[in-house]
């Protein structure tokens, strides 16, 4: 593929999934630069000013889970439109359905059709075979590519890891988790969507087991999302504070002591990546993507899903073990040198496009 020549269309669901709409942000940074003309279309929750400035065109959609007939017939108008009018060489989905409206529209035999993976799943089998079939197949991580050709039996895919930029600014002191520093708190946080795939729960019921070998213990929750409400209400007597959603996740991470993810499953998460990235380490959840990246005891340390006194166990570890901290922390930022840097994700990328 010559890049000058191609006129790209990404295709995704970015209101819910925000480690997606990171993912097609660095895309289009990455490529932009070489290649003619970049639209995305999704439903909202786009940094519409950053696309902008990229020169990159946004379209919105309907949410393409939803399954009404108005929907759909919607939806498939608007990208048959966006592939003629822009004269589009190019689909890169980042979802099944946006991948099942190039399969069913045809448009996969107009255009290089490619699709990301960023989960793993097993529902919907039918659908995703049909959605995937002429697609050329990237798994954000290995297990999601192992998911891919054992659960759905699809080949012709390759992992590309997922990546963050590394933090070069100056941090920014946050005024909450600052008091808290000034009050000698010990700083914990958990990043992500407050959802059911990000375990919450059982970080928010591991907080009492740290205060009562650690009071001077204070717990953060980054994110919103549909199950808000309810982890609020579990955590009302406890010191934990909510942020809520968040774009300067490196920054906050910078400022705190520990992070924590409890994913009950996660394709390749992005939060270890986060947290490596400004040297920090972390107790996680042994699920999918995550052991790819956290390697248990040097870069990190690794506990069952829905297992709040093994989460709290591990945290305690941290806290009453600086110097393997340390060591971990110091692993935890060569990890994300040699695999997970933005410089490996953009060269992957650019060979993947000019490959096909």
């Amino acid at each position: 593929m010559v890049l000058e020549e191609q006129n790209v269309m990404f295709l995704l669901r970015a209101t819910q999934h925000a480690g997606t709409e990171n993912v097609v942000m660095q895309l289009c940074e990455i490529l932009r630069p070489l290649v003619n003309k970049i639209v995305v279309v999704s439903a909202g929750g786009f940094k519409k000013e950053k696309l902008d400035e990229l020169g990159i065109k946004f379209i919105e959609i309907p949410d393409i889970e939803n399954k009404s007939l108005k929907t759909i017939s919607s939806i498939m108008k608007t990208v048959k439109t966006v592939v003629k009018d822009e004269n589009i060489t190019v689909i890169h989905t980042h979802h099944r359905m946006a991948a099942f409206y190039v399969r069913f529209t045809g448009l996969y035999k107009k255009c290089v059709f490619i699709n990301t993976s960023h989960n793993t799943f097993s529902n919907r089998k039918f659908l995703t075979r049909y959605a995937y079939k002429h697609a050329n197949l990237v798994a954000c991580g290995s297990m999601v590519k192992k998911n891919l050709t054992d659960v759905f039996g699809l080949d012709n895919v390759t992992v590309i890891h997922n990546a963050v930029k590394p933090f070069t600014d100056d941090i920014v002191p946050d005024e909450i988790l600052l008091k808290a520093r000034k009050d000698g708190k010990y700083l914990i946080g958990n990043i992500g969507r407050i959802s059911e795939q990000k375990g919450m729960e059982y970080f928010i019921k591991a907080v009492p087991d740290v205060l009562s070998v650690h009071p001077d213990t204070e717990f953060f929750v980054i994110g919103s999302g549909e199950d808000e409400e309810k982890i609020k209400d579990m955590a009302k007597d406890l010191p934990v504070t909510f942020l809520g959603y968040r774009t300067d996740i490196q920054n906050l991470m910078s400022q705190m002591d520990l992070i924590v993810l409890s994913s009950l499953w996660e394709g390749l998460p992005l939060t270890p990546i986060e947290a490596f990235s400004v040297g920090k380490t972390i107790v996680a959840t042994g699920v999918d993507g995550t052991v790819e990246i956290v390697e248990d005891g040097v870069s990190g340390l690794i506990v069952p899903p829905r297992d709040p006194k093994a989460i709290a166990e591990k945290i305690n570890y941290m806290i009453d073990n600086p110097e393997d901290k340390k060591q971990m922390e110091k692993m935890a930022g060569e990890r994300y040198e040699e695999e997970f840097s933005f410089d490996t994700l953009a060269g992957s990328y650019i060979d993947y496009y000019r490959s096909l």
